[in-house]
């Protein structure tokens, strides 16, 4: 088992940084991860030990190094180093800053980080308002450098501020001309200009209003502060010491009170007009509650408003670091719900469309299923469908391009598709290791509901202020949680799909390069056949639009089923070569013929005893409460009439009896599922009729001579039903019907639920997929051996031969532990060493969150690796496993974690930063010396300056007392 890559958007970040020396952006996130981003295919990760949250993140100028800040106030040091032929991201220092003995925590909580472009030095602001100067790599302080509130505050004249103007640091800026002069920001309003040479203050300025952040101008002649009250400040830096007074004061959206702008750019560009761009500023009272950053460009103003907070955001420029403007081209926004890309070069600056980091909760995600090996000409009408709707998106390629991404191309394409809360289906390219959107499809327009898929929400009148304008897609309202997708069968090589929903809807697609027009037709398949007794308490069913609805190309659908009463749709099966569609709710299954667009049958398999399937899921919180308190009534009244038995036994007798009704009372409630003991569940049990599976199968069913179609159903309650279908040979399929009639029911002794059904050929083969023969994909199954019926219940795998149904092996999961089947699937594993040899296992995961691998057909456990946390049902219950032992699961409602079983097949990611030639505006470097040195050295091309040079260099450092003292230290601690 390998756990190879994570896809999708970190799950509550919480710090963004950027370099744009590697061009690769970091995220923290709230639970301690740090996650690189360069090019696609380019990611790395860490985990700091301590699971806090990522306050800060900042890379070491002109190197492979970055800097995390967490909350409680460590600092870690992190490098990306090669191994192996590829990089890697590796914690090298932690450290974290301490005050004199007895003095409080504000003295030394670090709220703003520096890193100078030395690359030595660290400078690190505290809510004391002193600055700490801390060493790297060594992340060692270095006290005779520190800058002390009380230093500042003696040369600034008394009547300009008083001793609490030196609180807390908000901010640090090195001057991007001179090295030696750094911007020291005070929360209160002071502003100062320190010479680290000199140890003193240059100039001084003084805001009116408390100070949120500080941005220098590229020429160092001019910086900007923000404030809280929504307003910024240009401030000129002058070569003489006079008493700077600021150019301009703005209130960019006043007069009324604002909110605080948090951060601001200032970007000067060629034709004279500057870019500014700062996040908040928006009127308090009208919309305090929104999230925006506001880009201003000569007339052009634009509000970009995020549907989520934003965590932080960072501008990339066409301009190098010595250019004289900045030039910027792409802003990036890190919500807390997604990223977004903005285009600052093309006009109306459109949103770039990322390929990675996606935000697969946009809506959330209700189900999912995998498609392995997609035929070329299937994949390329999918993108062809998607390009369509993404013509609004910013033809500007990916800017976050550092590093080469190294891994071997995907040897196939694959698909995930996810089904949403909303009526989406989502189609993702699983091929590799950066999961890509490739097309969207909607059920909406089939259905009526209050919102009309015409609005659009980012229409702005002419005159309206502020310039709001919605950016992203994570949108996480639906109009009416009944059309959220329940069940997804996509068949490749057909390319039909089949989606099921929430509210009993079953809807069969077929694939259209071109925009259409149609009617889409109905049929009503009535579950409870009429039975009288029954009344369904839950929702409704949607409303269908009347006439012909129009659908843009890519999937249209072109019939719905309707199931009465409208429950859940649990399970799903479609047959493209027979043409038909099975699904089954918790009343009973039904099949149809989607060409004749004809019901076929249904079948209820409701018990008569079982009420709480007609409630509905809106009622169930009612039935749990009410099942509950039976429970305790039972017990209740088990312990008074075990009282009244033995009245004259004595108290312990009694405690006794209690003790050990009260432990099989919890047995049989399953709120300790680990001590569970597997028994035969009473029939009475809720939810017996609830279709767990459906499956298609060309089988021996009446007699061992003749094969025919058919079709099998497991339900919760242990019952399988199989059917037996004729289906008319292709030239006559319109004209004559389907039929069915039912062959075989077979009920479990033990009644556990079925979760999966399958046949095996006279090789011991599972059947291939509906086509794959005709595709020359797969063998013809065997027909002339004797077939097997596999069963897999939640407790144990039973084969039975066919078509006599006599059982002929079973194997039990182990009854100890509680473990219970929860997904199940048939995986080819092949071999890594040679192309010749594969075989079919199945691929098991239970509720412990274990993943078993069982031979097939003896039912041999192979071996058994522990995966999932058996507390995160969730993410037991959103796995899905791929055709060639693959699987995907949600570990946030925002990112699946992929692994692998098989040694052959293996997406992870592979990939290399090589350190770019450094020209920064203070110094040139080319490479890291200490690489540099390395690299002439092997290759012997010192020059005769260079080599005396180095040897007086090397006595130098031999001879310096603090650099034995540091060698030293260093060999005694152990570093």
């Amino acid at each position: 088992l390998s756990q190879t890559v994570e896809h999708g958007f970190p799950h509550q970040p919480s710090a963004l940084g950027y370099s744009p020396f590697l061009r690769l952006m970091a995220i923290g996130t709230r639970s301690g991860a740090i996650k690189l981003y360069g090019a696609p295919g380019v990611e790395f990760m860490g985990l700091h030990e301590e699971n806090n949250t990522v306050m800060q993140i900042h890379f070491i100028p002109d190197q492979c190094q970055l800097v995390t800040l967490l909350d409680d106030n460590s600092l870690h040091l992190w490098s990306l180093k090669q191994h192996g032929g590829a990089s890697e991201l590796r914690e090298e220092h932690r450290f974290t800053l301490k005050g004199p003995p007895g003095s409080p925590p504000s003295a030394t909580q670090i709220t703003a980080v520096l890193p100078h472009s030395s690359r030595e030095v660290l400078y690190l602001g505290t809510e004391s308002g002193n600055i700490f100067v801390v060493e790297v790599p060594s992340l060692r302080v270095l006290e005779e450098r520190s800058i002390p509130s009380e230093a500042v505050l003696q040369q600034v004249p008394e009547d300009n501020c008083n001793r609490r103007a030196c609180e807390l640091v908000e901010a640090l800026r090195e001057h991007p001309k001179n090295p030696d002069q750094i911007l020291i920001g005070y929360s209160r309003g002071l502003i100062v200009l320190w010479d680290l040479q000199n140890n003193k203050v240059t100039h001084h300025f003084l805001g009116s209003q408390q100070l949120e952040n500080l941005y220098w101008q590229r020429d160092g002649s001019k910086f900007i502060s923000c404030h809280y009250d929504g307003s910024y400040t240009q401030w000129p830096v002058s070569s003489d010491n006079r008493q700077p007074e600021p150019l301009e004061n703005t209130v960019p959206y006043g007069p009324f009170p604002c909110k605080a702008i948090s951060k601001i750019y200032w970007q000067t560009t060629k034709n004279g007009l500057p870019y500014i761009i700062f996040q908040g500023g928006m009127p308090r009272a009208s919309y305090g509650d929104r999230h925006s950053i506001s880009v201003i460009h000569g007339s052009q103003q634009t509000a970009f408003d995020f549907t989520s907070r934003v965590i932080d955001f960072f501008l990339i420029f066409s301009s190098g670091p010595a250019a004289e403007f900045d030039d910027p081209s792409a802003m990036v926004v890190l919500a807390e719900e997604e990223l977004v890309v903005i285009d600052l070069k093309t006009a109306g600056w459109p949103a770039v469309h990322p390929p990675y980091l996606a935000s697969l909760h946009c809506s959330a995600i209700t189900c999912s299923h995998h498609v392995s090996n997609i035929p070329l000409k299937l994949w390329e009408r999918i993108i062809s469908a998607g390009s369509k709707q993404n013509i609004h998106y910013s033809s500007m390629p990916w800017p976050i391009d550092g590093g080469t991404n190294i891994a071997p191309d995907p040897p196939q394409r694959d698909l995930l598709l996810t089904g949403h809360e909303d009526g989406t289906v989502r189609f993702w390219d699983a091929s590799g290791v950066c999961l890509h959107l490739l097309y969207k499809l909607s059920t909406v327009r089939v259905f009526l509901t209050d919102a009309d898929p015409n609005d659009n929400m980012n229409t702005l009148g002419e005159d309206e202020w502020p310039p709001l304008r919605k950016v992203g897609t994570f949108d996480p309202y639906s109009d009416d949680p009944r059309l959220g997708i329940q069940k997804i069968y996509l068949c490749k090589y057909s390319g039909y799909l089949a989606v099921a929903g929430t509210a009993g809807q079953v809807l069969v697609m077929e694939l259209n390069d071109e925009d259409a027009e149609h009617v889409v037709d109905h049929a009503e398949a009535d579950l409870l056949q009429d039975q009288e007794g029954y009344r369904w308490k839950g929702h409704e069913k949607l409303k269908t639009r009347d006439g012909p609805v129009r659908f843009e190309a890519g999937f249209q659908p072109f019939v719905l089923v309707q199931c009465q009463p409208p429950a859940v749709v649990t399970s799903l099966a479609l047959h493209s070569e027979w043409k038909l569609v099975a699904f089954g709710t918790s009343h009973g299954f039904g099949l149809f013929d989607h060409q004749q667009k004809r019901l076929v049958f249904v079948k209820c398999t409701l018990h008569p005893s079982d009420q709480l399937a007609l409630e509905g899921p809106l009622s169930r919180v009612k039935s749990l409460k009410k099942s509950l308190r039976q429970s305790f009534r039972r017990i209740r009244r088990s312990r008074v009439s075990s009282r009244k038995r033995r009245g004259g036994g004595n108290a312990s007798e009694v405690q006794e009896a209690n003790a050990k009704f009260d432990q099989d009372a919890l047995q049989e409630m399953e709120l300790a599922p680990v001590q569970r003991k597997i028994e035969a569940r009473s029939a009475e049990d809720s939810f017996t009729g609830f279709v767990r599976t459906l499956y298609f199968a060309d089988t021996f069913l009446r007699d061992s001579s003749r094969h025919c179609p058919s079709l099998w159903a497991g339900t919760n309650g242990g019952t399988v039903y199989a059917f037996c279908l004729r289906v008319p040979p292709a030239e006559r399929r319109m004209d004559e019907p389907v039929r069915a009639e039912q062959a075989k029911e077979i009920q479990l002794m033990h009644r556990a639920p079925v979760v999966g059904i399958l046949v095996l050929d006279g090789r011991s083969t599972p059947l291939p997929e509906p086509l794959e023969v005709a595709h020359d994909l797969s063998k013809s199954p065997d027909m002339q051996g004797s077939h097997q019926l596999l069963v897999v219940s939640e407790e144990q795998f039973k084969v039975f031969t066919l078509p006599k149904v006599s059982s002929k092996l079973k194997l039990k999961l182990t009854a100890l532990e509680g473990c219970r089947v929860r997904k199940v699937t048939v995986a080819n594993f092949g071999s890594c060493k040679t192309d010749d040899y594969s075989e079919n296992d199945l691929a098991v995961l239970t509720n412990l969150g274990d993943i078993q691998i069982i031979s097939l057909p003896f039912l041999k456990l192979q071996i058994r690796y522990p995966c999932i946390r058996k507390e995160d049902v969730s993410g037991i219950a959103s796995c899905v496993f791929t055709k060639y032992g693959q699987g995907f699961y949600l570990i946030s409602p925002s990112e699946f974690e992929r692994f692998s079983l098989s040694t052959k097949w293996l997406v992870e990611p592979r990939c290399i930063v090589d350190v770019p030639e450094v020209t920064s505006n203070n110094h040139v470097h080319n490479k890291s010396g200490v690489e540099n040195a390395a690299r002439k050295s092997s290759s012997g091309d010192y020059g005769e300056d260079e080599r005396k040079s180095g040897r007086l260099m090397e006595h130098a450092l031999l001879n310096d007392e603090k650099v034995l003292k540091e060698i030293q230290s260093t060999l005694e601690g152990g570093r």
